[in-house]
């Protein structure tokens, strides 16, 4: 799995996606260079795609993303973006990569077995997801987050549709979605003070489309396998 070029199989459709994103994200860049920012929006649009997919490779990129992120949202005073990716985003993208190799419906983990979210999985999904977001709230109001109503409604639906990803659900994708509309909000607000950070816009922006698309992307995917379980 660790030596198979994940590129390969791309669709026409995922090639131009993905073209597209990554050209975005440069010219955007263009505005005012900066590095880390344009790597970040890189490693995040890349990870998607794949993400979209099922593919594990797009996890292993997400880990990488997410300690990028981490860090720009650090030093632009984003506590909760940046407890949000180190401690909540990278370890469970790990658990992800553990829990869709173990779950592959193609060998090395090239394209996980999509599931139905189980009915009593729902309350408590949405129980973890109040408490999360509560403890969130006042740890972040304490570290004097700018911005912390966003901040905490990042929290919820990153934390939401991280669980999904897990439980391999493709509702994933439209929690992200969502947390993808509070991050262009989010950063576009960081634009005033520093144009720099228009990448990051147009990186969410990305998001946005890459996870549409990998909702329709992943019930395809399921109906598929059904019909391929069901053929025995």
């Amino acid at each position: 799995m660790l030596w198979r070029n994940p590129f390969r199989g791309l669709t026409k459709f995922e090639w131009a996606l993905w073209l597209i994103s990554v050209s975005a994200v440069t010219l955007s860049s263009l505005v005012r260079f900066d590095v880390a920012n344009l790597a970040v929006s890189l490693l995040g649009v890349t990870s998607l795609i794949f993400v979209a997919r099922g593919d594990v490779f797009g996890q292993f990129i997400t880990v990488a993303f997410s300690l990028l992120y981490g860090v720009i949202s650090l030093f632009s005073h984003y506590y909760g973006e940046t407890i949000i990716y180190f401690c909540m985003q990278a370890p469970i993208a790990v658990l992800t990569i553990v829990t869709w190799l173990r779950h592959s419906h193609k060998a090395g983990g090239e394209e996980v077995e999509v599931r139905s979210l189980p009915p009593r999985a729902i309350p408590l999904l949405v129980l973890a997801t109040a408490a999360v977001t509560g403890g969130f709230f006042f740890l972040l109001r304490a570290l004097g987050t700018e911005n912390l109503a966003v901040s905490t409604i990042s929290v919820a639906t990153s934390f939401g549709a991280l669980s999904l990803l897990v439980l391999r659900s493709p509702y994933y994708a439209v929690v992200f979605a969502l947390n993808d509309v509070v991050l262009i909000v989010l950063w576009t607000l960081e634009i005033v003070r520093d144009i720099a950070f228009l990448p990051m816009v147009v990186c969410f922006v990305m998001f946005l489309c890459n996870d549409i698309y990998g909702f329709c992307n992943w019930i395809r995917i399921r109906r598929r396998q059904a019909l391929e379980k069901a053929a025995g």
